[in-house]
Parts: C-alpha cells; structure tokens; sequence
C-alpha cells in the first residue's frame, strides 16, 4: 500500500522528518545534504548549519529559513518549494489532521470560520478547480496526507494494526437505531483488538468511530454519550450546533482508543466527525476512496446505506475478484432486508464470487456482533439464506 502515491519510492533519499532530526544528522557529522527531503520544517536559526552542509541535491518544500538562506541554497543546488500564498492549508504538512486542529475553538465560534469551513470554502471558489496554482496546492497536499498516513500505519499509532473499515451511510441520526448499532459496531470491533477505520464522515462513520474511541470506557458511559449526542441527531440546520455536542463529549472523555477517518472536502456539506482521532483527509475522493478500502487488511464492515455505499461494495469487490487468494479480505453485509431486498446488492455479489476465492469471504449477517465474530476469527462461515 502506498497512500502517498509515490510512483517509486527510492532507498537513496532521506526524509528529515523533524528539526530534531536535521539537528541529530548536523551532529553525526554530515558534510552534505545529497538526497535529504525536508518539509514544512522551520529551520531558522540554522543557517550557520545549512550554509555550511553540501545542498546540492537536496529538496525543501514549505519550509522556513532566516532572511538571504533561501536564495543561497538554491543558488548552491537545492531544489526549494516555497510557501503558497493565498491557500489557507499548509500543502506541505507533515502529520495527519485531529479534530482538534479542523475544529480549533467549536465551542466558541461558528463552523464557517472553522479551518474545515474555509478550506472548503476555498476549494469551491469560482474557477478554483481548474486552476493551476490551486490545483497544484491539492495535489501537494494529497501527497503530503498520503505520506503521513503511510507513517501512521508504518511507524506511527497504527503500526501492526489490523484495520476493519465500516463502511455505511451519512444519513443514519444520532439518537436512532441505526446509530446505536454502528456504536456498538466500533466499539466491539476495538474490544477485540481491531482498529476501525471509516470514511471520517457523519452518520454510520460517526457512531463506528464513536463507538471505538469509546471502547475502553464502561457501557455507562457509551450509553450516556449516546445519549448526550442525541440532542442534536444530525449536522443539518447547524453543523456548528452538531459539532460542539461531540466536542462536549471528547472533552468529557479524553484520551480515547485510536481510530482513523479519511474523508474529502470533495464532499464538503458532509463534516468531519470528531471521534477519529487521525484525520486523513483529501481533497480528490477518488484517491481517499481507494486508499480506505486497501488499507482495510482486516476486511470491511457494511451497513446499510444507499448509493455510497453500494459503490464502496462493488469497489471492495472488484479488488477481491482480481485479487490473489492471499489478499481477499472478508466483506461483511449487516441487513438481510436491506441488502437482500431494498437495495438487492447480496445476490449480485453472490453471483460475481461464484467459483472465485472470494466466495468464501462474503458474508451476509443480521447483526453487527455477528460481524465482528467474522471480523475477529471467532465464528464458522454463516448461513447465508433466512
């Protein structure tokens, strides 16, 4: 897997992933700065190290430097990236997104003013997504995100995970049936040492990364943030008022099980949920959207959902069709009614798997603890007529 989209990573670069570590290489004695990568770095008050390193070969993107070493170093061979003006997201940065950072300030200013709000508002300004320079900023930013959440799951929170995807709609409101289940859903999921992973997104995506953020505390408390979040089901009229419930509920119950959300300002009338403790989002949906159903080496989870998720079957379906046997991941539809009859997807994927290695890795369940047995190993193959 290989969120950053590298088309070929090599060996003979290094990433200088913070001062810290520009400072650790200068000790060991390094004479040249051949191959080193450095973003979003400040690195002022260092120019006595820089000037006096080889930077030939060298690349900085988005970093800062004391006043007359950015000319001297590309005049010396470095290749420098400058800062883009007028773009109000650092397309060079070097960590995933927390709620915390898109939300900074929720309880006391509006959504629009929200670094969530006004990124979206940039991207959907008028000739903004033909235009190069903007153009240009997302696709360095997708870059960017991408390779964070490569070190999240390589080195970072993640590392050695099994990641589960729960896959569901935006629709389902807090306060309902459908929520408590992908409650539920995320925290049992955890419990049994898997990390859940969802579209970042609200409803379904919401409640699964909810429910696993709230994994390590009693049922008393899962039940009174459930319910203290019902009282604002959805993020229409307000996102404003819809964030700040779950705001209220993370900052009653810090330090949560970590979960992963990777959603798009492709779709930015859908917010950010806040229970993702690592927020991969992109702009291209397209990218987010494939990289959420590779990761997902644990299989998937699908609730019941409409159009979005019947595409994120056939997607995950695809994969596994042409897949190796050794890479088929179950794939899990919760909602015999709903997937049988409302939206018939059950028996097309049933008829696509005949005589392939997947058809041992769909499943079809009533129950989202059935899921999770599937998930976590712990129960034979289903029936799969009623």
């Amino acid at each position: 897997m290989n969120p950053s989209g590298a088309l070929n990573p090599s060996p003979r670069t290094l990433d200088v992933e913070s001062v810290v570590h520009f400072d650790r290489l200068v000790g060991a004695g390094a004479a040249s700065m051949h191959g080193w990568h450095a973003q979003s770095l400040d690195l002022r008050g260092r120019s006595r190290e820089l000037l006096s390193l080889s930077p030939q070969g060298a690349i900085f993107l988005g970093c800062t430097f004391d006043d007359g070493v950015e000319d001297t170093l590309r005049g010396r061979g470095a290749l420098i990236f400058p800062k883009l003006r007028g773009v109000p997201f650092n397309p060079y940065r070097g960590s995933l997104y927390t709620a915390q950072e898109l939300y900074e300030d929720i309880s006391a200013t509006e959504y629009e003013a929200t670094l969530d709000a006004r990124v979206y508002q940039w991207s959907i300004l008028p000739g903004q997504r033909s235009s190069l320079d903007a153009t240009l900023a997302a696709a360095l930013h997708d870059h960017a995100i991408g390779d964070a959440l490569d070190e999240a799951l390589q080195n970072g929170a993640f590392a050695g995970s099994k990641l589960v995807g729960v896959m569901g709609g935006h629709a389902a409101q807090r306060g309902t049936p459908e929520f408590a289940d992908a409650a539920r859903l995320g925290r049992l999921l955890a419990q049994a040492g898997l990390t859940v992973a969802t579209g970042g997104g609200p409803g379904a995506m919401e409640a699964a990364n909810l429910g696993a953020y709230l994994s390590g505390k009693h049922d008393d408390d899962f039940r009174a943030a459930l319910q203290a979040l019902a009282v604002v089901p959805g993020f229409r009229p307000s996102v404003t008022a819809w964030a700040r419930e779950a705001a209220a509920v993370v900052e009653h119950y810090p330090d949560g099980t970590a979960t992963l959300g990777i959603p798009t300002w492709f779709y930015g009338h859908e917010p950010p949920n806040l229970f993702a403790t690592h927020i991969a989002k992109y702009f291209a949906n397209a990218i987010r959207e494939a990289i959420l159903l590779e990761l997902c080496n644990g299989g998937i989870v699908f609730l019941p959902g409409s159009a979005g998720t019947v595409q994120e079957i056939f997607q995950d379906a695809c994969e596994n069709y042409y897949g190796a046997p050794e890479t088929v991941t179950p794939m899990v539809l919760v909602g015999r009614e709903h997937w049988e009859r409302t939206f018939p997807a059950w028996p097309m994927l049933q008829s696509l798997a005949a005589g392939k290695p997947m058809a041992e890795r769909i499943f079809l369940v009533d129950t989202v603890e059935e899921a999770v047995d599937i998930v976590a190993g712990r129960a034979g193959r289903p029936a799969q007529e009623p």
